[in-house]
């Protein structure tokens, strides 16, 4: 899958997927789901050198969903891919003792690390990374951060890590939304001058549209040449993107279907799929 067009038509499937999961289930973040997805399925289905079939394999490369509190997003993707039965995950996400909880589980093939308590990924990815260096693998490690969760001082340790260690075999991917439960990022905890402060670092700094996915695929391929840095792509997205009464709407980040919301908004995802045909 490696045109722009087939990853845009896998986008609009996943997303189909990720709000029947959120619906059927009654629970979910489905607004920072959808404005992560560009960037999931450009990693998963183009990017990433990982396979179900060696889930455990040292020479895989490794993604951390920082922001775990959007899994369904992750879910639904491995579950395409393979690494679970889609119809356990659609039938007991977030059921009595399901394994499919509602921020990544570990326990559950392909994921790499429970998170959700925000700040951690970053810093994990850059021992991984790390690691790599160390064991002289080829591998590479990938985050997702939400613009929300910079907040947390852990991420600029990893930040400052990863610059001195020079890891170019990590990148981190920022769901630049600007929203978060609480309001506005900017009204929160303002993240102006993100780009400085990560070139600040050391780190290679990469600023594009995040819900366009020749973007986001152009800039992971000039991820996987920097030498010498880390790079970080500042993907600016539209939470709730794809469905037209979710977009950048904060009421969004943990909200629930009703009946007509959720037909409304699987026809217009139909819609759009079918004009990419």
């Amino acid at each position: 899958m490696n045109t722009v067009k087939d990853l845009e038509r896998k986008a609009c499937e996943i997303r189909m997927d990720t709000i029947k999961l959120v619906y059927t289930a009654g629970c979910g973040h489905i607004g920072g789901d959808m404005s992560e997805t560009e960037a999931l399925v450009a990693l998963y289905y183009k990017y990433m050198n990982c396979n179900p079939d060696r889930a455990d394999d040292p020479d895989r490369d490794r993604f951390i969903l920082s922001k775990g509190h959007s899994v369904e997003t992750l879910y639904c993707i491995l579950a395409d891919k393979g690494y679970f039965d889609r119809e356990e995950l659609m039938s007991t996400y977030c059921r009595y003792e399901s394994r499919f909880i509602g921020h990544p589980n570990n326990k559950i093939p392909g994921v790499e690390m429970n998170s959700g308590s925000l700040g951690h990924g970053l810093p994990v990815a850059v021992g991984m990374a790390l690691a790599g260096k160390m064991d002289r693998k080829d591998y590479r490690v990938y985050t997702v951060m939400g613009d929300g969760e910079l907040a947390e001082g852990s991420v600029w340790e990893g930040a400052m890590a990863a610059g001195h260690y020079k890891l170019d075999n990590l990148c981190a991917i920022v769901d630049r939304n600007r929203l978060q439960i609480s309001g506005t990022t900017e009204e929160v905890m303002s993240q102006r001058n993100l780009e400085e402060r990560f070139m600040s670092f050391g780190w290679n700094v990469l600023s594009v549209q995040g819900n366009h996915m020749a973007s986001i695929d152009g800039a992971l391929a000039v991820a996987g040449e920097s030498v010498g840095r880390p790079t970080v792509i500042i993907a600016n997205t539209v939470k709730g993107w794809g469905v037209s009464f979710m977009e950048d709407n904060a009421s969004w980040h943990h909200k629930v279907f009703n009946g007509e919301q959720y037909e409304q908004a699987m026809a217009e995802l139909q819609d759009r799929r079918a004009k990419l045909l």
